[in-house]
């Protein structure tokens, strides 16, 4: 018969009680109390006890579920405890004791330490810095160790189509070689770290292989029950079977894709079966993305095996699967000049070019390498989508180039987010998450309260891409403190609104832009976000840009079948919305069509949109007061865009080559696909453009650009880099760097002469 009763629950209370609900603090010491005597049922009963002495007693462990959801202190001194996990059922738990415990040892200092994310006193000493430490520090190094293991030794004896048991087979050689091999820290914590190499392993396996036992290696990747099943098939097989042209995401020439395919042959993953999403993707996978292959000669950008799935993201400061959310891992490293050929940033040398003009605007700096899958020196197939400058803070003097300097671009592709130093070619942090792919990075600005109640602002970076999953990243603290779960498919593009910092918009290919409200993190990193506003798409959303004269009323959205307008205002109650209006654009033969991909949108001032149809050689500039009538009745209406201009550019049908505007220098830019960068100077028709009252701007011919940026002869590993596509170019808001993405895995950066 158990020792504790009722009864001598209320006596032992202090004060005594009459209801075993009202107990706040109990003394259950010197009782002589095994681990049989704590009666889970009877616990459960204790909701609000929030201290416990259990010292002096017999105890060999705690059971699994006393259920005391509100414990903050808890007196364990002089038992004969031999483990400590079943503590983590106490997560509120700020104070503990176990002194005089002969089993326990330093490892099991850690182990409470990881496990318990609100503790500060253990055994009478303060361990709130060192705790943060084996949280967050600790975890990274061994996850990334944990993560080279499988990669160097495991990774290729996976088959891409593997079997239960193979699966079992390699988890099993995978763990043990793992805790064998993975050391971190002093011998005296040995036990520790493999404790922990085993959690990460297995969180690591459990998410890379999908379930232990599942051979499908994207169990999450599913579709909604009215979507064709497109996943299973190779872009080649779905294309054929539709009558359809292959349009992946760098790989645009209809005519000619299975010519360069056959280019070379032997990269070329045809009898791939997995759909490798990309954002800019193929006509006929509107809504789920075609495999990754280059849109030339280049290999699959990304050919994404089970043993890669898992992430290198933390929940409590360790690096874990991506399936937890409110994560704190900070995977962002600095990246070390000693370390950058292993880490694969290769820097390429540009051979003289033979096709660009001597009096060029702006001048090569650097061209790096630094997305390779698996930090390849041998890869330049990895796709390259989405990059944006950092903005100024107020920072006084600090110099931190990150924090202070808006040379600093972030750029994605493939598994990777880095942050680059314009001006020196330096990757200052890399943000890599496996199995990941990359397609949109976005900057915020929150004002954060920092430990002694100081409000001050930082800089948070969103990542998206692939998995729909939304990263946070607190770039300054080298942190990622958190997700979002905002779609069930890729995410194509980010945007932030430019009046309410924590309003960000996610453009999917599940045919839905969801606006959300991250929150604003605490001191401790915990956050809340939830979402606001869901915009139905017809088509793939792929561009988004906020109207500049009315961001919290207007969003616009160039899609895989047309450009289209909502009404975001947040009083309405409606939360999910159809399009307000669909923008109709001059077709080949010159008729007004609303079908067509627009692939390219951004607002060169208050008033001038700049877009890319799929009309070749044809970027237009329009006027978005003078096309929308904001005090139009009626959803849904179809409205023929006011064309001002149209600018000269590449005759190519390839798609998804995007373009960005420098509105402070009233500069676009548009990359194609040979590696050029065509940069349009409309400072002398940005006031024509604006007063001109007519429906187009009195020109005859297109605006030709300014200058186009020839692509230098670059080699690499002895071989020219040739069939280069640019994916895209953005400039800093001053336009004294471009910075340029390709098809081939290298960041071009370009300064202004």
């Amino acid at each position: 018969m158990s020792k504790i009763t009722t009864e001598l629950l209320l006596e032992r209370a202090v004060p005594r009680s009459t209801r075993l609900r009202k107990i706040e603090t109990l003394n259950l010491s010197k009782l002589q109390l095994k681990t049989g005597d704590l009666d889970p049922r009877l616990f459960s009963r204790l909701r609000h006890l929030q201290k416990l002495d259990l010292s002096d007693n017999l105890l060999d462990k705690f059971p699994n579920s006393l259920t005391l959801p509100d414990l903050r202190v808890l007196n364990c001194n002089n038992n004969k405890l031999e483990d400590v996990t079943a503590l983590k059922q106490f997560p509120l738990l700020e104070e503990l004791t176990y002194e005089n415990n002969v089993y326990l040892t330093l490892n099991d200092d850690y182990k409470v330490m990881f496990l318990l994310q609100n503790l500060r006193l253990l055994n009478g000493k303060d361990i709130t810095k060192l705790a943060k430490h084996v949280r967050h520090v600790n975890s990274r190094k061994l996850t990334s160790k944990v993560t080279a293991h499988w990669e160097k030794f495991f990774r290729d004896q996976l088959p891409e189509k593997h079997t239960a048991e193979q699966v079992k087979s390699i988890k099993k050689k995978f763990l043990k070689s793992v805790q064998t091999n993975v050391v971190c820290g002093p011998s005296s914590l040995s036990e520790f770290t493999r404790w922990r190499v085993k959690m990460i392993a297995e969180e690591f396996l459990a998410y890379s292989l999908g379930l232990e036992l599942n051979s499908d290696p994207e169990p999450e990747e599913k579709m909604d029950e009215n979507e064709e099943e497109e996943s299973n098939e190779s872009p080649r097989e779905d294309a054929e079977d539709k009558g359809q042209v292959t349009v992946t995401a760098r790989k645009r020439k209809r005519n000619c894709s299975k010519t360069r395919s056959r280019k070379k042959s032997k990269p070329q993953v045809t009898t791939e079966k997995e759909a490798v999403v990309n954002p800019r993707k193929s006509s006929h996978v509107q809504d789920e993305p075609a495999p990754e292959k280059p849109r030339t000669s280049n290999q699959p950008a990304k050919e994404v095996t089970p043993e890669q799935e898992a992430e290198e993201t933390s929940k409590n400061g360790e690096q874990l699967p991506k399936g937890q959310s409110n994560r704190r891992s900070s995977q962002l490293t600095e990246e070390q000049k000693s370390q950058e050929q292993d880490n694969g940033v290769v820097t390429l040398t540009p051979v003289k070019n033979s096709k660009g003009k001597e009096d060029v605007s702006a001048e090569p700096l650097h061209f790096l390498q630094c997305h390779s899958k698996g930090n390849s020196r041998e890869d330049f197939k990895t796709q390259l989508w989405s990059c944006v400058f950092e903005p100024l803070l107020d920072s006084g003097a600090r110099k931190d180039p990150v924090v202070n300097s808006s040379r600093t671009v972030a750029t994605c592709g493939g598994e990777s987010v880095c942050l680059i130093d314009c001006e020196t070619g330096t990757v200052l942090k890399k943000y890599k998450v496996a199995a990941e792919e990359f397609f949109s990075v976005a900057w915020t600005t929150l004002t954060m309260v920092i430990s002694d109640s100081r409000k001050k602002s930082h800089n948070i970076l969103a990542a998206a891409g692939r998995r729909g999953i939304v990263k946070l990243i607190h770039v300054a603290a080298d942190f990622c403190y958190g997700e979002i779960k905002a779609h069930k498919k890729p995410i194509a593009t980010l945007c932030f609104s430019p009046t309410r910092e924590t309003h960000l918009f996610t453009a999917s290919y599940d045919k839905r832009i969801a606006l959300w409200d991250i929150g604003i993190p605490d001191s401790d990193y915990n956050f809340k976000a939830s979402q606001l506003l869901v915009l139905e798409v017809l088509s793939i959303p792929l561009r988004i840009a906020l109207v500049p004269t009315c961001p919290d009323q207007y969003l616009l959205a160039g899609c895989e079948g047309g450009c289209f307008a909502w009404n975001i205002k947040l009083a309405k109650e409606q939360k999910a919305r159809p399009f307000e209006a669909t923008f109709q654009f001059p077709d080949e033969d010159g008729s007004m069509t609303t079908s067509h991909r627009v692939d390219g949108l951004a607002f060169l001032n208050d008033d001038v949109v700049v877009s890319k149809s799929s009309k070749p050689g044809c970027i237009y500039v329009w006027s978005w007061s003078r096309s929308f009538d904001t005090k139009g009745k009626g959803c849904q209406r179809t409205i023929a865009a006011v064309i001002l201009a149209e600018l000269e550019w590449s005759t190519t049908d390839m798609s998804y080559l995007t373009l960005s505007t420098c509105p402070a220098k009233d500069y676009v830019f548009c990359g194609d696909e040979k590696g050029s960068v065509w940069m349009y100077n409309l400072s002398s028709y940005t006031k024509a453009l604006s007063s001109a009252k007519g429906k187009r701007f009195p020109l005859q011919k297109k605006i030709a650009p300014a200058q186009v940026l020839q692509w230098p002869e670059l080699r690499a590993n002895g071989e020219q880099l040739t069939e280069v596509l640019v994916n895209n170019v953005v400039s800093d808001p001053s336009f004294t760097y471009l910075v340029v993405l390709t098809s081939v895995n290298i960041t071009a950066i370009w300064k202004k002469s």
